[in-house]
């Protein structure tokens, strides 16, 4: 009897239509192999479940107390937490009444994730949409994104997955023929910057962009844009070059700054780098994205 395969999901979203094309599910797995500094889900770092703590939302009852390894205490009136002590059980989460306490972080098999995806199938005929593994980075759990690939195509579904880019080349290969379309996220085009500000080398992000290439993959090119970052016209050049030398890029899509994961770096109890920078507005997103269309 072979092993099941089991991976750590933080969630199952339905009804999304801005990764990949209809209406589609997308599956975010917890795990990443980059430390993006503007990252909105910062929860997809560690491949372990974590506890996110919302301290504007507690009441100080006391139901979280209850926690097997003394995260959680009241001392002069008010809730403590101390996350040294967290082991990502769960049991705060589920007495909490207030929401305060989250848990992200489920261990699902194949099957759990299909019962899920099945459930808008009819969606999915007939937007043309279909099932999008994100994360994090999906690829950390290869043997599991395989087998669910598999999965998908068996029933049909048109499947894409979201990528940094950072995944071996053999790997890489096994995954293309199972992939309609690769959403391909490039963070920087200059190695020591891409390095600074996401924790991880250029050189096997361009080297993955080239196999699909070879391949004839499908790609749309995600480009995060983060002032003060990558919002440089040395960076707008480079993708040009690269969307005009790849001919498996479909389109380039700005993916612009926004701020709404500020308030999970803090329930994570981690330091913001962009505390002050707010969400760019969408005449700004507009001008970026005609930039990269300048070929």
């Amino acid at each position: 009897m072979t092993r099941e395969e089991k991976a750590l999901i933080f969630d199952v979203q339905r009804f999304c239509v801005h990764d990949g094309p209809g209406i589609r599910s997308t599956v975010f797995f917890k795990g990443c192999n980059m430390r993006c500094a503007w990252c909105h889900n910062p929860e997809s770092f560690s491949q372990r479940p974590e506890l996110l703590f919302r301290p504007e939302k507690c009441t100080a009852c006391g139901a979280c107390e209850a926690c097997p390894s003394g995260a959680h205490r009241r001392e002069n009136g008010s809730h403590s937490f101390h996350r040294e002590n967290c082991s990502g059980c769960g049991v705060c989460a589920s007495l909490c009444p207030n929401g305060a306490l989250e848990l992200s972080g489920r261990e699902m098999t194949v099957e759990e994730v299909m019962e899920e995806l099945r459930k808008d199938d009819k969606y999915y005929a007939a937007s043309g949409g279909g099932v999008t593994l994100s994360g994090g980075e999906a690829s950390i759990w290869f043997n599991f994104v395989r087998e669910l690939l598999d999965a998908c195509k068996s029933q049909g579904f048109h499947t894409a997955l979201e990528t940094n880019g950072l995944i071996s080349a053999e790997r890489l290969e096994a995954l293309i023929p199972r992939t309609d379309l690769f959403l391909f996220d490039c963070k920087h085009t200059d190695p020591e910057p891409h390095l600074h500000w996401t924790g991880a080398p250029l050189q096997p992000v361009l080297d993955s962009l080239q196999a699909l290439d070879r391949a004839g993959a499908k790609v749309i090119l995600r480009c995060p844009i983060i002032p003060g970052v990558n919002d440089g016209e040395a960076h707008f050049a480079a993708l040009r070059d690269i969307r005009a030398k790849y001919a498996s890029i479909q389109q380039v899509e700005v993916m612009a700054y926004h701020d709404v994961g500020r308030g999970k770096w803090q329930a994570l109890g981690r330091s913001y780098a962009f505390e002050d920078l707010k969400t760019v507005p969408p005449d700004q997103k507009r001008r970026w994205q005609e930039q990269l269309s300048q070929l």
